[in-house]
């Protein structure tokens, strides 16, 4: 009965120690302008990357599975990722691979790139 105990509290411990979020696009923006320890992903397609992208992001392509998820094993888990995709779906679907992969910290940005008014390259 102790032991059922504790792996229910080490459980609920991990969900506080991680962090995933829907965040609008203010709210990303904001998180983002003041977090030294900020990566820029984008899970879109190449094509969806020539109609432009978010400054200084990089991207990974979801739809790749597997290469996808060996591209994620090569970033910093500790880095907190701040997702994108067209519309907040695929970004969203990122945020939680990367929960399952031990990433610290992803905030998904809903719209997505198609809702969003800040700069782009």
């Amino acid at each position: 009965m102790k032991t059922v105990s504790i792996n229910k509290n080490r459980l609920f411990l991990q969900h506080i120690i991680y962090t995933m979020a829907d965040l609008s696009q203010q709210e990303w923006e904001e998180q983002l302008e003041k977090d030294s320890n900020a990566v820029i992903l984008d899970v879109r397609t190449e094509e969806e990357v020539e109609e432009g992208i978010i400054p200084n992001s990089i991207n990974i392509d979801i739809y790749k599975g597997q290469e996808f998820v060996e591209e994620l094993e090569k970033l910093d888990k500790t880095k907190n990722y701040y997702v994108y995709c067209r519309s907040g779906a695929r970004s969203g679907q990122a945020c939680a691979i990367m929960k399952n992969l031990g990433f610290d910290k992803a905030f998904n940005l809903q719209g997505g790139f198609m809702n969003w008014e800040g700069e782009t390259a």
